[in-house]
């Protein structure tokens, strides 16, 4: 028994199935020079993983452990970059059935094991050959004339069966033009590595500033570490082939790294994304999150905005009263440009912003998810609806008027919307209303600004601790 099990000891510690090829040759992360990984948005990485392997001239089995336990099987593409030496792949096989003991006890239904018992009055250890019948719902096994299910004691199993392996392995049956010691590239798609960006920002006391820093968080559940990785991330939506059924994410609790220091990222086009490339190799252990610097500006230009978002629905019909302390969100604006210390392509992520009370710590006052966006252009995080500053809006009139041709019918109605702020300073309101059909303003207390072929837009300032009312009537056609 003892010989048993140091044979099947020996065999997992090796990576190998006892039953496999003399010939297989198994190459681990000890022979690993370089590796490169690639980032995408979408749940996507480009592994190109570098070793050094003696091959046989002509054919040879490599066992490539160490591979992502979802490597994307497919994609992969081995090569040899020794000069004058030529490698052809023959059949590659992706061993992602892991040696567990429910697995290895599935794989030896309708074979015999041994099975080791140990009498807990007289410690007396027996051992009877079995039959494993079942690993459905529990254990059931045949010994001698008794079906026994979900027996105590220890299985013994005469070897470890080819297909379970300890490690995800890509095994390949490959020609080799040369027996010289050479480099090997394995590149392949996979799955389980990601990233993101995400931003924090700091609002000046006057909120008319931020403080802007960029992390890329990094995650790896992909089954293996990538040590002293070339890391390039790119950002953008790259197309995918989508499988018409998905293998479900399981959740798993991962650890957080310290941010990394001095980890300066260089940004440069490729095709119509953007590629950010780490100046340094780093480490990105499985299981793990990593955040490393992206960008860090100060002192950039911030606009606040109060808006009442309208709705299109009570041009139509009679309403009456529309709401009561509306709530009136809050954004904040700043452009992506150099004049604002910035002007670089910012990857997808949420901003979180903060802002110091008055003894001096930073509270949070809201986040905002952010697309890609290019230089030059404006951002807009909505941070959450202000608590001093609130609408009551009603429809006052309504009724059908003649129509001009072409249109079929025409409405006229009347609104007023009673704008309220309880702050210590004045405050401007945005209101937009979205108006359907053909549209005029015929009266108004305040100038409107036709934003959009179907908004008007009007800018209301409201005393502080008082109230300011919004008259206006508009004749729509359809």
């Amino acid at each position: 028994m003892k010989s048993i099990l140091s044979i099947i000891t020996l065999s997992v510690l090796c990576g190998l199935p006892v039953s496999a090829s003399e010939k297989e040759q198994v190459s681990s992360l000890d022979d690993q020079t370089s590796v490169a990984v690639t980032i995408y948005n979408e749940n996507l990485a480009l592994i190109k993983d570098q070793r050094q392997l003696k091959l046989d001239k002509g054919i040879n089995y490599v066992a490539f452990r160490g591979v992502s336990a979802k490597i994307r099987s497919e994609t992969a593409l081995l090569r040899s970059l020794t000069a004058n030496t030529k490698l052809h792949v023959l059949e590659q096989n992706f061993d992602y059935d892991l040696l567990t003991p429910k697995k290895l006890l599935d794989k030896y239904i309708g074979k015999q094991v041994k099975l080791s018992r140990t009498n807990p009055a007289t410690g007396q250890e027996t051992i009877e050959t079995a039959t494993v019948l079942s690993t459905n719902s529990g254990v059931v096994l045949k010994i001698g004339n008794k079906i026994i299910t979900n027996p105590k004691g220890e299985y013994i199993f005469d070897n470890v069966p080819a297909n379970l392996r300890d490690k995800p392995t890509l095994v390949t049956q490959v020609t080799s033009s040369s027996n010289a010691q050479q480099s090997i590239e394995l590149a392949y798609l996979t799955s389980g590595l990601s990233w993101q960006a995400d931003y924090v920002a700091e609002l000046s006391s006057d909120d008319s500033h931020l403080d802007l820093t960029g992390l890329i968080t990094l995650k790896n559940h992909s089954g293996t570490s990538y040590n002293n990785a070339k890391l390039q991330l790119v950002a953008g939506d790259v197309n995918q082939v989508r499988a018409k059924v998905s293998a479900p994410f399981s959740s798993q609790m991962v650890r957080m790294s310290m941010m990394e220091d001095d980890s300066s990222v260089a940004e440069e086009s490729l095709f119509e994304y953007h590629l950010y490339s780490l100046n340094r190799p780093t480490n990105l252990n499985n299981q793990q999150t990593k955040q490393v610097a992206l960008l860090s500006a100060t002192s950039i230009p911030v606009t606040k905005q109060f808006l009442l978002q309208g709705r299109d629905y009570y041009y139509r019909s009679s309403y009456g009263q529309l709401g009561q302390k509306m709530k009136v969100g809050v954004f904040v604006e700043f452009d992506n440009n150099k004049q604002a210390q910035l002007g670089l392509p910012l990857p997808k992520g949420i901003v979180r912003v903060y802002k110091n009370d008055s003894k001096g710590n930073a509270q949070f006052v809201g986040e905002d998810r952010i697309d890609h966006t290019p230089k030059n252009e404006t951002i807009r995080l909505k941070l959450g609806d202000a608590f001093d500053i609130t609408a009551n809006k009603k429809q006052t009139n309504f009724k059908k008027v003649s129509h001009n041709r072409p249109h079929n019918v025409a409405f006229e109605s009347s609104y007023d919307i009673e704008l309220k702020n309880a702050k210590s300073e004045a405050v401007t309101v945005t209101v937009n209303e979205p108006i359907p059909g053909d549209w005029k303003v015929l009266k108004q207390s305040h100038p409107h600004t036709k934003v959009a072929s179907g908004t008007a837009q009007w800018k209301v300032t409201i005393p502080a601790e008082s109230s300011t009312h919004l008259n206006y009537r508009v004749l729509v056609q359809y």
